[in-house]
């Protein structure tokens, strides 16, 4: 495995409500860190079409149009889809410009379901080679983003392994509060997760968290730096002019969400900062060189997956069942759903 490489956050804006422009800056940015020698680049929470902040702004009944049009506008991920599948012009150019550039991603999109307008909030892994080794799907959005996307389910609680250029690191990953849910964290350490894309959007910018948002952020990406014993790689968007004036002509004047935000980081198993912090408007690769050799040496202190888990007094089991229809197929690499089964019994069996 190689152990020494260079890992960056995508501190950014997307073209916010234009999917096809978002695309295009995403691939920008992957040719930009491909240029840098960065082997992961990750992305912030739905930077494709970007964080529907208007549904923290309006009444829920001014909001059915936007809420449509943010549907038209997600990513469908569906590499084997029908004639309804826009996976060609969706993931296509991106999984081009990864193979082009030798280039791995998490990439935080709002997915849209094949053929129908469900919506989740996922990370999309893709490897270098432009192989989508699998979509993790936000277990649980959070206060009013229940309006606009469906749970994730344990099928997706998973690490995939980037095995073009990497050798096999497991990369896992989770999107705002979802951080906050020990239960998820926990099921990616027992996984061995070696590396965390933690996305966010800016939540610094929105009334009531200004003071709060940053140290939250903070507090929750060193903590499973340290729990885990993974580097973590923490990308936030910004707001710009694009998506404030898109909420004024679309739903009128509001006073909630403001310009900037965003804290975007690369973060050692032990708290220190490699890169970052990285706030504000200014567009940014946050980038660090990250040596999983390092590893040994902060597990011989602390290995939550092995000698520090105790596990005849502290038990662990998810679901790790398909929900949905479109999981219960073989939708991505075979590669990757071979490498990457839990190997945590399910809940239902765990505790019979």
């Amino acid at each position: 495995m190689t152990t020494k490489f260079k890992v960056a956050a995508a501190h950014a804006a997307p073209v916010f409500m234009k999917k096809r422009a978002t695309i295009a800056k995403t691939i920008r940015l992957i040719e930009q860190a491909g240029a840098a020698d960065i082997k992961l680049l990750v992305f912030p929470e739905t930077f494709i079409p970007g964080y529907p902040y208007f549904i923290e702004c309006y009444p829920p009944l001014r909001q059915a149009g936007a809420l449509a049009r943010y549907a038209e506008e997600s990513v469908v991920v569906e590499p084997h889809g029908g004639p309804e599948s826009k996976s060609e012009s969706d993931m296509a150019a991106i999984q081009a410009a990864c193979r082009r550039v030798g280039v791995a991603i998490s990439l935080g999109i709002s997915e849209r379901m094949a053929g129908g307008y469900t919506l989740f909030n996922s990370q999309v892994t893709i490897d270098s080679d432009g192989t989508i080794l699998g979509v993790h799907r936000k277990l649980q959005p959070t206060y009013v983003e229940r309006m606009v996307w469906a749970q994730g389910d344990g099928s997706t609680l998973k690490n995939f392994e980037l095995a073009h250029n990497l050798g096999g690191v497991k990369l896992g990953g989770l999107a705002c509060w979802e951080n906050t849910m020990n239960g998820a964290r926990q099921a990616l350490l027992m996984q061995g997760e070696q590396i965390h894309a933690g996305a966010w959007p800016a939540l610094s910018t929105m009334q009531g968290f200004e003071e709060v948002a940053d140290g939250q952020i903070e507090a929750l990406m060193k903590a499973h730096a340290l729990t885990a014993q993974v580097f973590v790689v923490t990308a936030s968007n910004y707001v710009d002019e694009t998506c404030l004036e898109w909420m004024r002509e679309n739903l009128g004047e509001q006073s909630m969400v403001k310009a900037g935000g965003g804290w975007s980081a690369v973060l050692h198993p032990f708290c220190a900062f490699l890169a970052g912090p990285h706030t504000g408007s200014e567009e940014k690769l946050v980038q660090a060189e990250v040596d999983l050799a390092q590893l040994g040496v902060v597990k011989v202190w602390i290995d939550a997956a092995g000698h520090y888990q105790r596990p005849e007094i502290l038990q662990f089991g998810f679901d790790a069942r398909p929900h949905w229809a479109d999981e219960k197929i073989g939708k991505f690499d075979k590669r990757a759903e071979e490498k990457t089964e839990s190997p945590i019994r399910p809940q239902s069996e765990a505790h019979p």
